[in-house]
């Protein structure tokens, strides 16, 4: 299913619904998408799409922040399928702001016998007009992700049955982790804020190519190979503790401090997988990363799979669409 949506805000889409419900009554049938470039004020409908001027109650309504409308846009009916499926729960929470590699997970109560149906139930819309499509990860979770990173500063609406919500997509804070010259750059809305040293995954432990989704955030955990199968006894095994660890993936990837291996940062991979930079560019990079941003590994070897959790836009548009 892809949803497209023209430029709205958020304000002006509450308002516009009771407008929506008349214009149905009136025989009309059309769901109302508005791209508002004028000045705040009040103009009646009637003047902005003249085909309403005449009808009964809605050529007269007022919709503030409406004036200086350019090029009105009438798409066909959008009524939400009848779900096949309980009140589900969504992801992101409820006016939470995230970054650009955040997709909308919706996880249902009990497994869906036909996601068709139950695709015609959920709705993905945007104010910057993004497209995107579901992708089923088993029969209790859909995921909706636009072809590429989300842009920055979008306001994201999800519909699933009766279940509705509203977030935003912040900054585009991105770090490209690059093996090629063992370095971490980090942008913000395309301005580069901070290069960091870093060594990554050694051999037989590469860090694979892929986008990666900023998840949990501890300022301080213990990282223990056991976790992963390979026992603290082995000549590869380890406990340690950690500051600043950002998690990237559910298979046990962190961006993390690693005082230990500063020798190697920008030169040399020596880590499990892991990326690790300084405590000083861990320290930084925790205080200003949020959940949902983007950290790209490149130039490395091997790609991620994009059913691990927290890697989505690693998988191909034609995988993601097909699935």
């Amino acid at each position: 299913m892809t949803v497209k949506n023209g430029k709205n805000t958020s304000g002006i889409g509450r308002l516009l619904r009771p407008a929506a419900a008349l214009m149905a009554a009136a025989g009309l049938g059309a769901a109302l998408t508005v791209g508002a470039t004028g000045s705040a004020g009040a103009a009646p409908l009637g003047e902005v799409f003249p085909e309403l001027a005449d009808v009964p109650g809605v050529g007269d309504f007022d919709i503030p922040g409406l004036e200086g409308v350019e090029t009105p846009e009438f798409f066909g009916p959008e009524e939400l399928g009848a779900p096949n499926f309980d009140t589900p729960n969504i992801t992101p929470s409820e006016s939470a702001v995230v970054g650009v590699a955040q997709p909308v997970i919706v996880n249902f109560p009990a497994p869906v016998e036909d996601r068709a149906v139950a695709e015609k139930a959920m709705r993905v819309t945007n104010d910057a007009g993004v497209e995107g499509a579901w992708h089923w990860f088993g029969d209790s979770q859909a995921r909706w992700r636009p072809a590429d990173l989300w842009p920055a500063n979008t306001n994201v609406t999800v519909e699933a049955g009766d279940a509705v919500r509203n977030f935003t997509i912040g900054d585009a804070f991105v770090a490209t982790a690059d093996d090629a010259t063992k370095t971490v750059t980090v942008t913000r809305n395309g301005e580069v804020v901070r290069t960091m040293p870093m060594s990554m995954g050694k051999p037989g432990y590469v860090t694979d190519n892929g986008v990666y989704t900023v998840g949990e955030m501890n300022r301080e955990m213990v990282m223990d190979s056991s976790t992963y199968g390979v026992p603290i006894s082995d000549p590869e095994g380890y406990r340690l503790d950690v500051e600043y660890a950002v998690r990237m993936s559910n298979s046990g990837l962190f961006l993390h401090a690693a005082p230990w291996s500063t020798w190697a940062q920008g030169s040399e991979n020596v880590s499990h997988g892991c990326i690790n930079v300084s405590t000083e560019d861990a320290a930084w990079y925790f205080e200003n990363a949020k959940p949902g941003d983007a950290i790209v590994v490149v130039n490395s070897e091997g790609q991620m799979n994009g059913h691990d959790g927290l890697t989505d836009f690693s998988m191909s548009w034609d995988e993601w669409t097909q699935g």
